[in-house]
């Protein structure tokens, strides 16, 4: 991935990110989130691809703690997946793999990960502003949605490398898993989505993501409630 690629990532970070993120949490009916005993709640992810790259794309992932009680405490959540085929992390934003991996195959520009299955952990509060997008740096920790959801939503941007690079060509990751201090989530499989809708900070333009996935985790202790409610 050359300069000129990373210089034009850059821009499309300061200029649209910051704004499209500080929206996408109102896109949610949150009513169908939880009940009294909240054995629906969940942390729901949304994978937006904002744009293409000559090799793969631009995605930025939100996560929304939709749990009514809820709180992902320090040292906070750690997501992973594997990827469909041979994708690599040419960069993120707001977020870092905790392995790089074996990038042994690449000469000259190496990727930030090229692990198969890679494990992503928030960057801490304090990170440099050139290394932000909204809603990220927060050391991991959520707040539930119904306790304040400017603090329930956490998001980081990453470039995708040796992907496909259309609708059609372009595969979900799979195999989500997210941990967090306590009895821990499991994950479904991704789904596509209607792509995510943005206004602008002016209200007078909307745009869209290119595609949208969407992955729900239900704590262990919620669905374990579930099963005894149903029964």
């Amino acid at each position: 991935m050359d300069s000129s690629c990373f210089r034009s990532l850059s821009k499309f970070t300061a200029c649209a990110i910051v704004v499209l993120l500080s929206l996408s949490c109102f896109s949610f009916t949150t009513t169908e989130a939880y009940d009294a005993l909240d054995p629906n709640g969940n942390i729901t992810i949304k994978w937006d691809v904002m744009a293409w790259t000559p090799d793969g794309y631009v995605a930025v992932v939100t996560m929304f703690n939709f749990q009514q009680y809820r709180r992902i405490q320090a040292p906070g959540w750690t997501l992973g997946w594997t990827w469909a085929k041979r994708e690599v992390i040419w960069n993120m934003v707001g977020a870092q793999t905790t392995e790089q991996g074996d990038c042994s195959r690449f000469k000259g520009n190496i990727p930030h990960c090229c692990k198969k299955d890679p494990t992503v952990v928030d960057l801490l509060p304090g990170t440099p502003y050139n290394q932000q997008i909204a809603n990220c740096c927060k050391g991991g920790v959520l707040n539930p949605w119904v306790q304040d959801p400017a603090t329930a939503v956490s998001a980081f941007q990453i470039s995708v490398g040796s992907s496909g690079t259309t609708n059609k060509t372009v595969r979900m990751p799979k195999n989500f898993t997210l941990k967090a201090p306590g009895p821990g989530y499991t994950c479904g499989p991704a789904k596509v989505g209607k792509p995510t809708k943005f206004s602008t900070a002016d209200g007078r333009r909307t745009t869209q993501a290119m595609m949208t996935w969407n992955v729900t985790c239900r704590n262990w202790e919620s669905r374990s409630l579930n099963h005894q409610v149903k029964g």
